[in-house]
């Protein structure tokens, strides 16, 4: 195994930076609306019961909020001290939805969050639901434009390359905002926060039932959860399968790596579990898997709409298919370095004032531009992303969501049954699924970055390119510092957590009063 340079450690920190952040993201974007159910609830009935649940959630939501704050800021720092040369090559792109971000979404969370924890007793009953629903609108708002930002680096639109500059600038905010992959992206991506959410609702509520306290409170909280979980596992189901439609129409390597697909076919199907064989490379002929189970034509009714449509594989997007009007990618890579050799051409003729090779340059440029980043690479097999920890993460965060779907289903009709506490392997299964739902959700992310190497920017730029030239000492050591923070802020975080759910709903009830 090769040594690893300043650019795998600025990768590793990003990543660890990213899956921090993650842990905490997800209970913020499902558990405020719980609560804003949970509130409406109590405004609409009057009932004080679902004051003191409303108070007990919103107790853990504020700790998970506080800390998610903070990975989050330290992840936007990271693009100027890491990764400086994307940050130029990005332009004003990546930063509008970043800045807009933090000025609309994030000052409409935080304003709100205030009059929510501490105004009980300071407004009226609606004036604080309206808070409550307005920190939830923006804690889910801050998502949307973040998951634009990282939308673009996987689908860029919208924008146009200034020769004079060597940066990427803004042409259509909107077709940016509301690509088809951003959408895709952002309601995929809040639907596994509201899944994540109602998981930890549950689970919390079952522990509580387990110990025999706060019955009512857990009952009703269970009803409300699972329901909430029911509802956004089927949204989840039909996101995915547009988010899945769209790798295949913009990363269809992607696509190939997430299902281990080698040569491409007609009438491909999903595999519903497999085993990859180790030994297979894109040069032999060893087959792909040691054990599979597949589903029929499911891959092409998922890629393409159609059961009998053809999915590229790997060899094919590689190597190139005639017959499928699939090029080789030796041919964009040899576009990409005629587009950086004109760009090069370019600065050369605009320094010395030479209009005729400026203008060729140009012209060569534009024409290539698309394929711009495949002339950073040396080979077309670096297109090829790691296959195994794409493919795993993939089916695992399938198989959970699966999973997660029948276990609402069968907790919310044993909860309106008045029957879940005869059934304490069920609870005990909803405790223990609260990991597992962010366990889905780190598998997705990998899904998402892991299966778009070697690309900072798809087509565009590579990751190698995208990195800021520092010391590997120094990124090695920002990193250990950060893995240490995150790991005690989490530590930090399930400790507090923990010592609040133990003191039960009751503690709860005047705890507003207390923080005054």
């Amino acid at each position: 195994m090769s040594e690893l340079t300043s650019v795998d450690w600025s990768r590793a920190q990003f990543a660890l930076t990213a899956l921090y952040h993650f842990l905490f993201v997800p209970l913020t974007l499902g558990l405020s609306f719980i609560i804003a159910i949970m509130e409406s609830i109590y405004v609409k009935t009057g009932n004080e019961v679902w004051k003191k649940i409303t108070k007990f959630w919103l107790s853990l939501f504020a700790i998970n909020f506080a800390i998610g704050v903070a990975t989050g800021i330290i992840m936007e720092f990271e693009f100027g001290t890491n990764w400086a040369n994307y940050s130029w090559f990005v332009g004003d792109i990546f930063g509008a939805p970043l800045a807009i971000e933090g000025l609309m979404a994030f000052f409409l969370e935080a304003t709100f969050f205030a009059v929510m924890f501490f105004g009980w007793d300071k407004v009226s009953k609606k004036f604080h639901l309206f808070s409550t629903w307005c920190v939830a609108i923006g804690s889910n708002l801050s998502a949307f434009w973040i998951l634009v930002a990282n939308a673009w680096m996987q689908y860029p639109v919208g924008m146009k390359f200034n020769l004079d500059s060597a940066r990427n600038e803004m042409e259509n905010f909107f077709e940016v905002a509301f690509s088809p992959v951003a959408v895709s992206k952002f309601l995929h991506t809040i639907g596994s926060g509201y899944v994540i959410s109602a998981l930890f609702v549950i689970g919390i509520s079952a522990w509580f039932l387990l110990k025999k306290r706060h019955r009512l409170e857990a009952k009703k909280s269970l009803v409300v959860g699972a329901s909430f979980g029911l509802i956004c596992s089927i949204f989840l189901f039909f996101s995915g399968d547009e988010s899945a439609y769209r790798v295949t129409q913009t990363q269809p390597m992607k696509l190939a790596a997430m299902e281990g697909v080698y040569q491409g076919e007609h009438r491909a199907g999903i595999v519903a579990f497999g085993i990859l064989n180790p030994k297979k490379q894109i040069d032999n002929n060893e087959s792909v898997f040691l054990f599979n189970i597949s589903i029929p034509y499911a891959l092409s009714i998922l890629g393409n709409r159609d059961p009998n449509s053809f999915v590229p594989g790997i060899e094919d997007l590689i190597y190139g298919n005639e017959a499928k009007n699939i090029e080789p990618m030796q041919n964009r890579i040899d576009r990409g370095k005629i587009a950086i050799k004109a760009l090069k051409d370019y600065k050369f003729a605009k320094e010395n004032n030479i209009t005729d090779l400026k203008q060729s340059s140009q012209i060569l440029f534009e024409q290539n531009f698309k394929d711009f980043g495949y002339g950073y690479l040396e080979k077309p097999e670096d297109t090829i992303p790691p296959i195994a920890l794409t493919f795993y993460s993939f089916h695992i965060m399938v198989g959970l969501g699966t999973f997660f779907f029948l276990l609402f289903i069968v907790v919310l009709y044993l909860t309106m049954a008045n029957d879940i506490e005869k059934f304490k392997k069920i609870l005990w299964i909803c405790v223990f699924s609260i990991p597992l739902g962010y366990i889905a959700a780190e598998a997705g992310w990998i899904v998402a970055e892991v299966g778009r190497q070697p690309w900072a920017i798809q087509d565009l730029m590579p990751v190698s390119i995208g990195a800021t030239h520092l010391g590997k000492l120094n990124v090695q050591i920002s990193f250990w510092l950060f893995a240490l923070l995150f790991t005690a802020l989490l530590i930090a975080e399930i400790k507090i957590m923990l010592t609040q759910i133990k003191k039960g709903f009751d503690a709860h009830q005047n705890h507003i009063k207390e923080a005054k």
